[in-house]
């Protein structure tokens, strides 16, 4: 149990919400796991998996939390209920992180080695990029627009931009069919790969797609663990997804349009899910297997 609930600090060191985290910005399925953690059909560390898309999206900010000199043993009742409450809508997304902050300021969690690493990763940004610099007065610029949803979207669409551009600077690309994908590898936002105190494996991954090759709209499919078109494959066996951010099992790709998805590969979750295990003597892959084209992205873990 103790194991488990240090595996919450993984994703769940949260000290406030930016504004973005509404009822349009949280996706439904994560608000779900919530429930589902509160009435015991789902394990702790399987709801975890949810919240941790929400930190790496940025829709959850992640501020240091001092830890007290009073310690606790286990996660209480109230903190359970909150989540149930969390999903039905009855607490705001603010009320839902004040209990983790408990979690946080009494040592049942905290700061996970991987997520500090990752944000001192160097972004290898040179001071005379001007196509990086041109994205980012455009994000300046949407401070401008006075109507709050309008400047959201802006921002929304701006820092897409910014992102995208960086990965596909520092990433490399693999083609399959009309779409593009690009990954900058492990080490790099949001892409990791650890073992838990309690053995298991993590590996996640953040990829961007883009629609450059077809002037009509793409679907890239993944409705559920048993039926997605992305995988990890290590020459033997194909691992299924422990939790990621499709929504409603599809993410569309209008001509030029671009996406960024997160997978995570861990515990089984079920539903024609695998538990994912890392083997040194072998090789992994993320594997895309789309009917207008395949690929494999090879994932070098050491």
């Amino acid at each position: 149990m103790k194991n488990m609930i240090t595996t919450i600090a993984t994703i769940l060191l949260v000290g406030s919400v930016t504004s973005i985290a509404s009822a349009e910005g949280v996706p439904d399925w994560v608000k779900n796991n919530a429930g589902w953690w509160a009435d015991g059909t789902i394990s702790e560390s399987e709801f975890v998996q949810g919240i941790q898309f929400l930190i790496k999206d940025g829709i959850i900010v992640i501020p240091p939390t001092t830890v007290s000199a009073e310690k606790s043993e286990g996660v209480p009742d109230w903190v359970k209920n909150n989540a149930g409450w969390w999903a039905d809508g009855t607490i705001s997304d603010s009320e839902f992180v004040n209990g983790i902050q408990h979690l946080i300021k009494t040592g049942i969690i905290s700061v996970p080695s991987y997520q500090t690493e990752a944000s001192k990763a160097p972004m290898n940004v040179s001071s005379d990029d001007s196509k990086l610099t041109a994205l980012e007065a455009e994000l300046e610029k949407c401070a401008e627009i006075v109507k709050a949803y309008p400047r959201l979207n802006c921002e929304k669409t701006a820092k897409h931009q910014i992102e995208s551009y960086k990965i596909k600077r520092d990433g490399q690309s693999f083609q399959a069919g009309p779409i593009t994908y690009y990954w900058t590898g492990l080490g790099t936002e949001g892409n990791y790969f650890e073992i838990t105190e309690t053995g298991q494996a993590i590996l996640s991954l953040r990829i961007l797609a883009e629609n450059m090759g077809s002037s009509e709209n793409m679907s890239m499919m993944c409705t559920g663990p048993a039926v997605c078109n992305y995988d990890v494959w290590n020459g033997e066996k194909a691992f299924k997804y422990s939790g990621m951010d499709f929504t409603n099992g599809q993410i569309v790709l209008q001509p030029g349009e671009s996406a960024i998805f997160n997978m995570l590969f861990g515990p089984n979750i079920g539903y024609g899910g695998t538990q994912f295990i890392y083997d040194s003597s072998r090789d992994y892959f993320f594997r895309i297997s789309e009917p207008y084209g395949s690929v494999n992205i090879p994932l070098n873990i050491e």
